[in-house]
């Protein structure tokens, strides 16, 4: 209750065996601890933290503004409520090969199962904006190489993220994927797909498994669990989807407060109080807290 029942290494291990089962793995995004028990209560598969979600909590675009220990410490704090396998976005990694090093070794040492690298140029972009720049391949793969060297698990998940199609095509996109597989990467992240085909090409040219981004409003059409799942990937996330709901949701509600002085109105818009303390287990810590003080010697 007042612990998760599983570690890093545990959570690590649980997501390398979901792997091998070829179910396709669901990983909403989370913005905060609260989320993330709330995925977890709900049945899915594991915890995405979005980068961009991270920059945009704190104010930032998603240009690569923020620091390794700002991302590292949301990271343990929203993963270490849940007992599922949580994924984290590091964008380009935060310097060169020596700093990636150290992310991974951070990234193990808060409990998180695995990360993807990407390889743009700093400031990099959100992946389904135009006008990105990338690394050249081999200053890429030798990143990869890096975080390979860095893993004291072997379990810990290093995904490749290419954000080639956009730029070079969706064949150079595939032999960056196929450069990335023979660096290291235990998984390959083909960004900003632009339809199915993009999608059943990556499947067919690569044999490592692959991450789907379902995030709305972007490049890649919307495709459903079945259809994800008949194409042969094996994650998808939807990075960013809580934090629109939420936010939609408190624009919403401020307007009406300014409007009518009152939320008296919208409260079946609300979560009630009640299932807040659901989600928390907080009849949980109230009989904890009557076990530890009302104890007879």
């Amino acid at each position: 209750m007042l612990f998760n029942k599983k570690n890093g290494l545990e959570k690590r291990a649980d997501l390398r065996a979901k792997l091998k089962s070829g179910k396709l793995l669901r990983f909403p995004g989370s913005y905060s601890p609260l989320v993330s028990m709330l995925i977890e209560q709900k049945g899915f598969d594991g915890i995405y933290i979005s980068g961009a979600v991270l920059a945009n909590d704190l104010g930032l675009p998603d240009i690569g503004m923020t620091t390794l220990t700002e991302v590292a410490g949301r990271g343990r704090q929203i993963a270490r409520t849940s007992d599922l396998p949580s994924i984290i976005d590091i964008d380009t990694g935060f310097g060169e090969p020596m700093s990636v090093v150290r992310t991974i070794m951070e990234l193990e040492e808060q409990g998180l199962a695995g990360c993807h690298l990407e390889d743009q140029i700093n400031p990099k972009r959100c992946g389904h904006l135009d006008g990105k720049q990338l690394v050249d391949r081999n200053s890429m793969c030798k990143k990869i190489k890096a975080a390979v060297s860095a893993k004291r698990d072997q379990n810990f998940l290093l995904i490749a993220r290419t954000d080639a199609r956009a730029s070079e095509g969706l064949e150079a996109a595939i032999e960056r994927a196929r450069a990335y597989v023979d660096a290291g990467a235990d998984m390959i992240f083909p960004e900003a797909m632009q339809n199915e085909s993009d999608f059943a090409a990556f499947r067919k040219a690569i044999k490592v498994p692959l991450l789907a981004n379902m995030t709305e409003f972007g490049k890649s059409d919307l495709l459903d669990y079945n259809a994800l799942e008949n194409l042969g990937y094996n994650i998808v996330i939807y990075p960013v989807t809580t934090v629109r709901l939420a936010m939609k949701a408190v624009e919403d509600g401020l307007d009406h407060l300014l409007a009518h002085g009152s939320q008296k109105d919208i409260l079946s818009k609300m979560q009630h109080r009640k299932r807040l303390y659901e989600i928390l287990h907080y009849e949980d810590y109230n009989q904890f807290d009557l076990n530890i003080f009302n104890f007879k010697i």
